[in-house]
């Protein structure tokens, strides 16, 4: 049974507000054949549809599906069959992205420790030879030369530490 809302029909306007989308994305996926608004002159007009389409298209690049997965999913809704065949085949494909994202994690934590690991030698090494060339050394070195040697023509009152 068709309600109220299934009739309703959407601007651009609207929908890139509701779902953070911009207007140059909305066009690129109906370009892609993913969406196709009606129109009103050169107005376009989006309908339920449209709607809940965009909402699984920004849901699935979200997770990191191409825009031919999102497709081949989107083309095999089936109404008559409550979307059975479409929820099994995105079952398959949800599980398989979460675990290449979580493999991705496992790998972007692996390579943060080693970068951190690498940081920290380079650190110790350049404090012991070549503290001057260390991060921010430079804006420390400028500093203490603001603090040792005061311009006599800004007077700049001596702040004791606690």
């Amino acid at each position: 049974m068709a309600t109220a809302d299934d009739h309703r029909t959407y601007s651009i306007r609207q929908l890139c507000r509701e779902f953070g989308a911009t207007a140059r994305a909305l066009r690129f996926y109906e370009d892609k054949g993913l969406l196709t608004p009606a129109r009103k002159g050169q107005t376009r007009v989006y309908d339920a549809r449209d709607r809940a389409r965009l909402k699984l298209i920004l849901r699935g690049r979200r997770i990191g599906f191409s825009l031919l997965e999102i497709q081949e999913m989107l083309d095999l809704y089936d109404h008559d069959n409550h979307n059975a065949h479409q929820m099994a085949v995105a079952l398959r494909r949800h599980r398989a992205q979460i675990a290449a994202l979580k493999q991705q994690r496992e790998d972007l934590d692996a390579a943060i420790e080693t970068a951190e690991e690498a940081c920290a030698v380079m650190e110790k090494k350049l404090g012991e030879y070549r503290p001057d060339l260390l991060p921010g050394a430079e804006e420390y070195a400028d500093l203490l030369k603001a603090r040792l040697n005061p311009d006599p023509h800004h007077h700049q009152p001596f702040k004791a530490r606690a």
